[in-house]
């Protein structure tokens, strides 16, 4: 009976495959380099910066980011940017609605980043977070484990892994992307070289806009993975030095009966 079960499950597995790999399995990845990577990573203020540049006058006409206070952008451990500074971006760049007064108005800090829903496009504020498992067998998320691969990894290979070929279905023009489960996706190539210009001066390179873009949309959807690394450190430690005391503790009780217990063998 167990033989036969073995034997069905593994050709049903067999059967499925090809139909996995039709349907298109997780793309290529590639493995970037981010700061925020490890136990003791941090957020590089610069590339947030760079990244919210980049999201700014490149992705927030189709994505919007509407679980983001723009207040945060002050964060020590996020952008941090002078209140000044995020007032007058937040002006200058968005419009939200008023309920109170029934109008519109020019955003404030204290708004989120509006979403954006006419585009038809999905909101960008939890993607990183979404897709940090999706490698590994049976999107497990060995890899980020392992290899330090998350979302922010998936977001820069999806923008730099476009090979320039496009079709049309359904009266929808698809284009090949190598890291898009299914090998086909619907957004257009949003990136090339020299699509915005940096302020600090940096080279706006394809892979570069992409990795910035990509670790402050990891800043979105984690802001306080540098408080909880913090707090995990600081537990690690107590618990390290807790360990050591009551094993001398339990040392100095059952010495004295250990001893007794050995001279009266």
């Amino acid at each position: 009976m167990f033989r036969k079960i073995a034997l069905s499950a593994a050709a049903a597995l067999t059967l499925a495959a090809p139909a996995a790999h039709a349907a298109g399995a997780a793309g290529h990845v590639t493995d970037y380099e981010f700061s925020f990577e490890g136990p003791f990573g941090t957020y590089d203020q610069a590339q947030l910066q760079r990244g919210l540049q980049v999201y700014t006058q490149v992705c927030a006409a189709c994505h919007g980011l509407q679980y983001v206070p723009l207040r945060t952008l002050t964060s020590e451990t996020g952008p941090g940017m002078p209140e000044d500074q995020v007032r007058a971006y937040a002006e200058q760049n968005f419009q939200v609605y008023d309920e109170e007064t029934d109008e519109w108005r020019a955003a404030r800090p204290n708004d989120h980043f509006p979403a954006v829903e006419s585009a038809g496009a999905p909101d960008l504020s939890l993607m990183a977070k979404a897709r940090a498992g999706f490698s590994g067998p049976y999107g497990t998320g060995l890899n980020q484990l392992f290899k330090g691969m998350g979302g922010a990894e998936y977001i820069a290979s999806l923008l730099t892994h476009y090979t320039g070929e496009d079709r049309v279905e359904a009266g929808t023009v698809l284009y090949e992307n190598e890291s898009f489960p299914g090998g086909w996706i619907s957004m257009a190539p949003p990136l090339y070289e020299g699509a915005v210009e940096y302020m600090d001066g940096t080279e706006a390179t394809e892979e570069q806009m992409a990795k910035d873009v990509a670790a402050f949309l990891m800043w979105t959807a984690e802001p306080k993975m540098m408080e909880r690394k913090q707090a995990g450190f600081t537990g690690v430690l107590f618990l390290t030095v807790l360990s050591v005391l009551l094993y001398l503790t339990n040392k100095r009780i059952w010495a004295p009966i250990k001893a007794r217990a050995k001279d009266e063998s």
